[in-house]
């Protein structure tokens, strides 16, 4: 059984049910350091709140200066491997160089506005068990859960029209029938009728029982292993036969099934896009029809984290220190300590040594990763390898916060704009993502006011921000020549209320911001590994006790995908039994 089986669970961001806390669990003490006076970040020359720099008085280190566990970077992957190490009752200390948690995830505040940095859409908060996806099977073991707000559908703005596209098996159909054709209809009831099926061998296996080492055999292989035949048995040979392009594009299926309508086919790549950041060539299809599952079967909703996708960050954190796990801000890793060829530690740009008895884990990207360690200790077979891996491009963003007076009261929380179908959804300026979550969580703004994030992922190259001067006129107009698509977009979807010059927050966010705030390669969105040509790499590396996760490591980029490699990697450093007992105490 191949271990990117995991990939099924990608999409669902689902909220988990309480887990009792052993009464025999010893507690440590537990920490959360943050500035050294006690003070909120100030904004940087763009308006963004400032990440830590070199200028400031480091923060006094939370405890002693080791762990068994040392995590280098506060992702939804590192916190989610922190915060399941320490329900293995390992000691873990997760060091981040930012003044807040979250890596991509985060959120910040400004003028009494509360944005999200990052991931705004989101399904299934309300599914448990063997099929929640892998943060939620993480919160799940960690005994906590997220408030959420449910609605079932979004803003389209495309070449067709716009419309109010629904989730449901029935809804979509209207669209389809008012601004395609009957053909694409039909080619989407096929659709369904061939994936659906394929639905129950893709959730077979709870990403939660997933290890890095011949355990698996024994958490995955053996523990599941006969609901995952039996569920191949009730496809039929024709449906088992499908099921075996999981690991495959998605776009093979749609190829299969010869769907050739033109709106079929950008609908498509333009789910992909959401989902996964590629088109449908590039997305595998367990990911696809795990999206179809939920979104297209009676009952199914979308849900918002109340107080914001932050709300998702907190919550790993009090886990992480519910189970004795510390936390240490604005603790920027140097290097990587490397001794008779094992990692034995960190070196903080403070110049502390922090040494990890058991293991370092790297939540930072593969290329980041590179840069701390000793060249001279790297095979240059791995060091070419990650060298050679494609990046994908960074993002534009924009920040707004607006009177919510002359704006109509039906705004919905989530927009997508596509420009132009026949330049390709992954093209630069063609798709915007708009998301307006104080529509949903009011408290995310001031009394009468709407939060706005809208966003062009993974399109946007670095080449053109390379070099500059964030504080130089050339950098400021170029920000503005390059964000007018979003503001364009923005104002489509909020509609004629809405006055670009009254808004009391305007942030704009560059790939040189990106490369900043989140300590990326270049602004990256992650690796540009596309399904069927190339494979995430795993979470050991050449060097003993050196483990990384997170978008560089399998499964790939997206917020379940990170959750995943870190529970696998902490899956991995503990043993079959204490695994085993993990997966019993939260019910798969």
């Amino acid at each position: 059984m191949s271990l990117n089986t995991i990939s099924t669970n990608f999409l669902q961001l689902q909220c988990p049910s309480p887990t009792l806390i052993p009464k025999s669990h010893s507690r440590r003490r537990t920490f959360l350091a943050r500035n050294a006076n006690g003070s909120e970040p100030k904004p940087s020359s763009n308006g963004y709140p400032s990440p830590a720099t070199t200028k400031r008085t480091p923060t006094p280190f939370p405890g002693k200066p080791e762990a068994d566990v040392v995590v280098i970077g506060s992702g939804i992957g590192g916190l989610c491997c922190a915060g399941l190490l320490s329900r293995y009752q390992q000691d873990v200390l997760v060091l981040e160089s930012h003044d807040t948690p979250g890596g991509a995830a985060h959120s910040f505040q400004k003028k009494g506005y509360k944005f999200d940095s990052g991931p705004s859409l989101f399904s299934g908060f309300q599914s448990r068990g063997p099929q929640a996806n892998p943060l939620a099977q993480v919160l799940d073991a960690l005994g906590e859960s997220i408030p959420c707000a449910s609605y079932d559908s979004w803003m389209v703005y495309i070449p067709e029209g716009e419309f109010l596209s629904r989730i449901g098996p029935t809804e979509f159909f209207k669209d389809l029938e008012k601004y395609a054709s009957l053909n694409a209809v039909r080619e989407w009831r096929k659709l369904l009728d061939a994936i659906l099926p394929m639905s129950t061998a893709a959730m077979a296996l709870p990403p939660l029982s997933i290890r890095g080492d011949w355990g698996v055999l024994s958490t995955a292989a053996t523990r599941y292993g006969p609901s995952l035949l039996k569920s191949f048995a009730q496809m039929g040979p024709q449906g088992a036969l499908s099921a075996t392009k999981l690991l495959r594009p998605f776009s093979e299926i749609i190829d299969s099934l010869e769907l050739k309508d033109p709106f079929i086919r950008n609908w498509i790549d333009l789910l992909s896009f959401l989902l996964a950041g590629v088109k449908s060539d590039g997305v595998l299809s367990a990911e696809m029809v795990y999206m179809f599952a939920e979104w297209y079967k009676p009952g199914c909703s979308l849900e918002y984290p109340l107080h914001g996708s932050g709300a998702v960050v907190d919550a790993l954190v009090r886990g992480i220190q519910k189970f004795g796990g510390r936390i240490s801000l604005r603790s920027h890793v140097e290097n990587i300590v490397v001794q008779n060829g094992r990692a034995v530690g960190v070196k903080l740009r403070s110049g502390q040594f922090v040494r990890a008895k058991k293991a370092v884990v790297s939540n930072a990207s593969m290329w980041d990763t590179l840069n701390l360690l000793p060249q001279e200790v790297l095979p240059k077979s791995y060091e070419d390898r990650i060298k050679m891996t494609p990046q994908c491009e960074s993002f534009m963003h924009l920040h707004v916060g607006f009177d919510a007076e002359g704006i109509r009261e039906d705004l919905g929380i989530h927009h997508i704009v596509v420009n132009d179908w026949k330049r390709g959804v992954d093209a630069e300026q063609n798709v915007v993502l708009i998301s307006v979550p104080s529509v949903l969580s009011p408290d995310l703004a001031p009394p009468g006011k709407h939060v706005l994030h809208a966003y062009a992922p993974g399109t946007e190259s670095f080449e053109r921000w390379e070099g500059l001067d964030r504080k130089s006129a050339e950098y400021k107009e170029l920000k503005a020549e390059r964000s007018e698509f979003l503001w364009k977009a923005v104002e489509r979807a909020i509609g004629p209320g809405f006055d670009r010059e009254k808004c009391e927050v305007k942030l704009v966010g560059t790939p040189l911001t990106h490369r900043r705030y989140l300590r990326r390669n270049r602004g990256t969105y992650g690796p540009a590994i596309k399904a069927g040509q190339g494979t995430f790499p795993g979470h050991s590396t050449p060097i003993p006790q050196l483990y990384c996760c997170g978008d560089s490591t399998f499964p790939g980029i997206g917020v379940p995908a990170v959750a995943a490699s870190g529970a696998i990697v902490a899956n991995t450093l503990v043993s079959v039994s204490q695994h085993s007992q993990l997966l019993d105490a939260v019910g798969i």
